[in-house]
C-alpha cells in the first residue's frame, strides 16, 4: 500500500513537471511568432522609409544638375556643387547597399543638400541681377554706338561685339530654361488600360474580346518631382488604333493641344492639381454610337506640359 502512494506520489510529479515544460514550450512558440510578426512589420516599415529616401535623393539629384547648368550658363563656380554631386551618388550607392544603416543616418545629409540648394538659389539670384545690370549697360552702349557711328568706327565694332554677347548669352539662357524644364517635367508610370462592358464590369487583362469592351479606362500614376510645381495641369490622352490613326471623337471629350508647336489630336483628357505625392489618376473614353473597336494592338500615350511622359497597350482580339 505504502508503494503505491509514493508511485502515485511520483507520478503526479513527473505529470506536474511535464506540464511546466508544456506550458514553457507553448510561451516560448507564441513569443516566437510574436517576434516574426514585428520583425515583418519592421522590415516592411524599413522598405518604406528606404523607397521614400531614394526617392528625395533622385530629387535632390536632378536639382543639383539644374544648378550646375544654371550657375555655369551665369559664368558662375559650381565646384563646390559638382563636389556635392559626387557625394550625393556615394550616398545614393551607400543607401542601395542599406542593409543595416538606418534611414535616419541620411536625414542630416538630406538637411544639409536641402541648405545648399536654397543657398544656390540665393547666388542665382545675385548673378542675375548683376546680369540684368550688365545687360542694361550694354542697351546703354548700343544707343551710344549708333548715335557717334558716323564718327567712330572703333565704337561700332565695340558695338557689334557686345551685341554678339548679349545673343550667346540669351541662347545659353534658352538651353537652361528648357533643361529645367525637361527635368520638371512628369513622369507616368505603370500605365494599364481596363476594358468596361456594356454591364459595367471591368477587367483589367491586356487583352479582350470585342463584345467586352465599350469604355476603356486608363489609369496610371504621377511619380514625384520636387521640382515640378504643384498646380493644376492638363494630362492628354492619345490612344491610337491598330493602323496608327488616333481614336477620336469630339462627343467622347476628344479634342487637339498643342505638341511641339503643332496641333495634335488627343483622345481624351483630363486636368487634375498634381500634389506630388505619387497620386493615381484615372480617365475614361466611352466612344460614341454603336462603333466596336477593330481587332488589333492599340498603344497609349500620355502627355503634359508638351511631354510625353508615359505609354502603354492593350489588344482586342
Amino acid at each position: 500500500m505504502e508503494e503505491t502512494t509514493k508511485g502515485s506520489s511520483i507520478w503526479k510529479a513527473v505529470t506536474g513537471f511535464l506540464a511546466i515544460i508544456v506550458g514553457i514550450l507553448a510561451y516560448l512558440l507564441f513569443d516566437a511568432n510574436n517576434f516574426k510578426k514585428n520583425q515583418d512589420v519592421i522590415i516592411h516599415q524599413k522598405a518604406k522609409e528606404l523607397s521614400a529616401t531614394s526617392i528625395r535623393l533622385d530629387s535632390i539629384g536632378f536639382q543639383l544638375d539644374a544648378k550646375i547648368a544654371q550657375i555655369k550658363s551665369l559664368g558662375g563656380k559650381v565646384e563646390d556643387l559638382e563636389a556635392t554631386k559626387k557625394q550625393l551618388e556615394n550616398d545614393r550607392m551607400l543607401l542601395r547597399k542599406a542593409n543595416n544603416v538606418s534611414v535616419a543616418h541620411f536625414e542630416s545629409k538630406i538637411k544639409d543638400y536641402v541648405s545648399l540648394l536654397a543657398k544656390k538659389d540665393t547666388e542665382i539670384g545675385k548673378f542675375k541681377k548683376e546680369n540684368s545690370k550688365l545687360a542694361e549697360k550694354n542697351r546703354s552702349l548700343s544707343g551710344e554706338n549708333a548715335l557717334l557711328f558716323t564718327e567712330n568706327i572703333t565704337l561700332r565694332i565695340e558695338k557689334q561685339g557686345l551685341s554678339d554677347s548679349l545673343e550667346a548669352y540669351t541662347k545659353r539662357n534658352q538651353a537652361l530654361t528648357a533643361k529645367v524644364s525637361l527635368a520638371s517635367a512628369l513622369q507616368a508610370q505603370s500605365v494599364k488600360v481596363i476594358a468596361i462592358s456594356r454591364k459595367n464590369k471591368e477587367r483589367d487583362s491586356g487583352v479582350y474580346r470585342v463584345s467586352k469592351v465599350d469604355r476603356i479606362k486608363i489609369v496610371f500614376q504621377l511619380q514625384p518631382n520636387l521640382i515640378a510645381k504643384q498646380d493644376v495641369k492638363s494630362i492628354y490622352v492619345r490612344v491610337l488604333d491598330p493602323d496608327g490613326a488616333v481614336l477620336y471623337d469630339s462627343n467622347a471629350g476628344s479634342g487637339n493641344f498643342e505638341l511641339a508647336g503643332k496641333q495634335t489630336s488627343y483622345t481624351v483628357k483630363k486636368d487634375i492639381l498634381y500634389q506630388n505625392n505619387g497620386q493615381g489618376v484615372e480617365l475614361v473614353y466611352a466612344r460614341g454610337g454603336m462603333a466596336k473597336y477593330r481587332v488589333g494592338h492599340y498603344t497609349i500615350e500620355v502627355y503634359c506640359e508638351g511631354y510625353k511622359i508615359g505609354g502603354g497597350s492593350f489588344d482586342v482580339k
